[in-house]
């Protein structure tokens, strides 16, 4: 499987366009602000807390500081990472190079993992850049490493499941903006499906409540690594994968 040549052409393509450095530009700006006025917040309530040592006793950095900047940066993806894989298929549909692309001799799930893998790649370095911010605070105070990186595993994974999903949004149609909206709408699903599971109750409440990322994404910013939470992303991150290659062969079959 010729993976390596695919991928470095992605990787080309997302750094000799603007969509690298708009979605890294976007993403770092808002996640800055997010870290400044929570560790604002948190450097004020420690200075109150000297006049209190009830309040103090209360006061975690890692629970006040980086637990909520992940859950933040959680939503920050959801808004950015359709922008991230929009392109993948549905240029290549556009500008009608998808036909000569699978007539290479290259297998689809080459091309499709060289694709899934550079969008990963850019994604990575997302997340390592944020790594300025946990060395801030650990400049200041003491902080937890097992939450942190646990924090940051479920980041990872997040990441990977909302690629597959707008990958195979992607590989449907031949319109940007169309397959963003497909993704963004397929993850907002997902977002917020496990929000009526207490009121439906039951079986139907717990697979709702299962299906949820959020229900999922706590456990890791709690500092729970728990197996269950690794296959649910790991689960869709290959039927995500599974769908699109499905579709790239409906495609290479219609010729």
């Amino acid at each position: 499987m010729r993976i390596w040549p695919i991928f470095k052409k992605e990787m080309r393509l997302y750094f000799t366009s603007p969509v690298a450095h708009v979605v890294l530009t976007i993403f770092l700006v808002i996640a800055g602000w997010f870290f400044y006025n929570i560790f604002a917040f948190f450097t004020l309530a420690s200075m109150q807390s000297a006049m209190n040592p009830a309040m103090a006793r209360d006061l975690n950095v890692t629970d006040s500081v980086m637990r909520p900047l992940v859950s933040n940066i959680s939503v920050i993806l959801l808004l950015l990472m359709p922008l991230v894989t929009m392109r993948l298929f549905a240029e290549e549909r556009r500008a009608g190079t998808i036909e000569l692309l699978l007539t290479y001799p290259v297998r689809d799930g080459a091309v499709l993992i060289g694709k899934y893998l550079a969008a990963l790649a850019l994604y990575a370095l997302m997340l390592a850049l944020t790594l300025l911010y946990p060395g801030i605070v650990v400049y200041f105070a003491r902080l937890e490493w097992g939450p942190l990186v646990t924090g940051y595993v479920g980041l990872l994974l997040m990441g990977g499941t909302f690629i597959a999903v707008g990958v195979f949004a992607s590989s449907l149609t031949e319109n940007q903006i169309v397959a963003s909206i497909t993704t963004f709408g397929i993850l907002l699903l997902l977002w917020v499906i496990g929000w009526s599971a207490d009121y439906v109750g039951g079986v139907w409440g717990r697979v709702l409540q299962h299906l949820s990322l959020l229900e999922h994404n706590d456990n890791f910013a709690k500092g729970v690594l728990d197996t269950k939470d690794v296959v649910y992303y790991l689960n869709f991150i290959v039927l995500g994968l599974f769908l699109t290659l499905r579709s790239l062969e409906a495609r290479r079959w219609k010729g």
